[in-house]
């Protein structure tokens, strides 16, 4: 689950792990292959010899169903039309249940968002069979537009979408951009004609350009730290803030949390986990809050290179040092984070340009180039 920091004319991103969860896989895949009589209408009675139905004629049914299971994401909406067995067979509740069961590699979806979700749908993209689905867009308002710095994130089968800085033509002055405490979920589970984003309680705090990450153990929830007003349209202004505050699903409220140590404004946010002698962490790196002027005029961010680290447990930060060597680039590009095993660094990856750069070791406080991006 790696979020993108939004940026102008730059896409946001999220990748997705295995969305869906149930326990209901092996009960949907014995109803699939169960036996049906037909009625015999001369006599009145059920016939004995009727053949049960089958996922693809002239092939076993568990053969059929790894063909089937293997389908990309983007096509098995369309294809549960072509019969009531196969729309069983692929309602999203059961089949990636199945994958697991059937042991099929696991299949990441990418998320893309190429500017204000409202206008322009997001997407999602199978890199696998490098095919794109798209998703609806998030409900429209007459009042607001413009929205950026918004933060995607995927827990379990939902992908929200939280926060940003948008204009009001209710305020004023006109065209001065204000955060937003919006949030929205979308349901991957749901079948086809129900997919659409829900409205969820206001974070307590408006914010964009914020860091977040999924919290999936324990209760399920997402955590989001520092972060302000600013605008993709206006790099130079906004706000900084150092709240924190917590989403619980179960629940759906918003609680808070201790404050960063200090404001902290285009961050990005990523969780570790640990083994379970140890406590999972919530790390903040990177940002802005401080600013200096240039030539006693212009307003400049101070970038800082130091990473914040929260304890999920015991509820305290510790600061770990500077992330970048001394004439390192200090201000973040697109950051994401893959997720490992437990109580292992998770790899974490920057897009500066064209160019990607790795965490060169475990404290992620030097980077190292990776690859570059041909554009």
């Amino acid at each position: 689950m790696l979020p993108f920091p939004a940026r102008r004319n730059n896409p946001t991103g999220l990748l997705l792990d295995p969305i869906l969860h149930s326990s209901r896989a092996l009960e949907s895949m014995a109803s699939l292959s169960s036996s049906a009589a037909v009625a015999n209408g001369d006599a009145g009675t059920l016939s004995p010899t009727a053949e049960a139905p089958t996922l693809i004629p002239g092939l076993p049914d568990d053969l059929a169903a790894v063909i089937l299971a293997s389908l990309p994401y983007s096509h098995q909406a369309r294809l549960r039309a072509t019969s009531r067995l196969w729309n069983a067979f692929l309602a999203p509740r059961s089949l990636l249940p199945l994958r697991r069961f059937l042991r099929l590699p696991p299949r990441h979806l990418l998320c893309l968002f190429p500017a204000d979700p409202s206008l322009s749908p997001p997407c999602l993209f199978d890199p696998a069979a490098s095919a794109w689905s798209p998703l609806p867009p998030l409900p429209c308002s007459p009042h607001l537009y413009g929205l950026s710095n918004f933060v995607p994130v995927a827990l379990g089968p939902h992908l929200y979408v939280l926060g940003g800085s948008h204009f009001d033509a209710r305020s004023y002055p006109i065209g001065h951009p204000t955060a937003s405490a919006a949030a929205y979920r979308l349901d991957l589970a749901a079948p086809a004609p129900l997919l659409a984003w829900h409205r969820l309680p206001d974070m307590l705090s408006p914010r964009g350009s914020f860091a977040c990450a999924p919290v999936p153990c324990g209760d399920g929830g997402i955590i989001v730290a520092g972060g302000g007003s600013r605008h993709s349209m206006f790099p130079s202004e906004g706000s900084r803030m150092s709240s924190v505050e917590r989403f619980d699903v179960d629940s759906g409220e918003w609680r808070m949390r201790e404050g960063l140590p200090r404001y902290r404004a285009g961050c990005v946010g990523f969780l570790v986990r640990r083994r379970e002698v140890e406590e999972d962490e919530f790390w903040v790196m990177g940002g802005y809050g401080d600013y200096r002027t240039v030539s006693g005029v212009v307003p400049a961010d101070v970038y800082y290179r130091d990473a914040v680290v929260l304890g999920l447990r015991s509820g305290k930060w510790r600061e770990v040092g500077d992330m970048w060597e001394e004439g390192e680039r200090r201000k973040l590009g697109s950051v994401v984070v893959m997720d490992v095993e437990d109580g292992q660094a998770p790899g974490i990856f920057m897009l500066d340009r064209n160019d990607i750069f790795r965490s060169a070791n475990r404290a992620a406080r030097s980077w190292m180039g990776e690859d570059s991006v041909d554009l």
